[in-house]
């Protein structure tokens, strides 16, 4: 019989692992940020997602995260969720701001000249078909990338 690993706090965020991924509340901070592409990474390759598919997972909940401190500010409460499975790999961020809804600028990802605005074009590429659902308190953004996790 195998255990679930246990729910775990830590200043800053509480972690509670799953048999697939993990969900991982946190405040915004650059801290928080690398430990959630470390354990985004750690539990991934754990679950033999491939390391390409990996490193997508990794960029675009580093984008989500940005965006989310983008609109709202540092130390924003967020929520994490990472899940490994037959389909791909789920990335889905929770923020409290229901009024603020990602935004495509048209800026195209060869774009030479543009200095942001690249990031939703990504997930368009990586995860296609992404969308944003209104939650009772916020909004959670969610991304199937898409391939082999065996």
């Amino acid at each position: 019989m195998q255990l679930t690993p246990r729910p775990s706090a830590a200043l800053g965020h509480y972690l509670t692992p799953t048999p697939t991924g993990f969900s991982l509340h946190m405040s915004a901070s650059p801290r928080n940020l690398r430990a959630v592409r470390s354990l985004t990474e750690s539990t991934l390759l754990n679950a033999g997602v491939t390391p390409d598919l990996v490193d997508s997972a990794q960029l675009v909940l580093s984008e989500l995260y940005g965006n989310a401190v983008h609109a709202c500010g540092d130390y924003v409460p967020l929520v994490a969720e990472v899940e490994s499975t037959p389909n791909g790999v789920w990335v889905r961020l929770h923020d409290p701001d229901r009024r603020r809804f990602p935004r495509r600028t048209g800026v195209h990802l060869d774009d030479a000249t543009a200095e942001s605005g690249r990031g939703l074009p990504l997930m368009d590429l990586l995860a296609p078909g992404w969308d944003v659902t209104p939650t009772p308190v916020g909004k959670q953004i969610r991304c199937l990338l898409p391939g082999d996790s065996n």
